[in-house]
C-alpha cells in the first residue's frame, strides 16, 4: 500500500467499521447492485415479493462485501504500517 492509499484508508477507518460497512458496502455496493440486477438485468415479472427478496439479498451481500473489504484493508494496513514507521 502506497502512502496515498495509506492516507485514504486512514481517513476511511477513522469513521469506524460500522460507517464504512453501511456507506461503502450496503449503500455503494448493495444498493447499486440491487438496482442494476433487479431493474436492468432482470426486467421480467417484477412482483413485490421478488423485489423484496432481491433487496434483502443484495443489502446483506453489500454488508458482507463491506465487512470483507474492511478486514482485508486492515490486514494490508497493519502489514505496512510497521515498515513505514521504522
Amino acid at each position: 500500500m502506497k502512502t496515498k492509499g495509506m492516507r485514504n484508508w486512514e481517513k476511511a477507518r477513522a469513521g469506524g467499521m460500522t460507517r464504512f460497512v453501511l456507506v461503502r458496502g450496503v449503500l455503494s455496493y448493495g444498493l447499486t447492485m440491487f438496482m442494476v440486477m433487479t431493474f436492468i438485468v432482470h426486467r421480467g415479472d417484477l412482483s413485490t415479493r421478488f423485489i423484496a427478496i432481491s433487496a434483502a439479498l443484495w443489502l446483506v451481500g453489500g454488508a458482507a462485501f463491506g465487512v470483507l473489504t474492511w478486514v482485508l484493508m486492515e490486514r494490508i494496513y497493519r502489514k505496512f504500517v510497521p515498515k513505514i514507521m521504522a
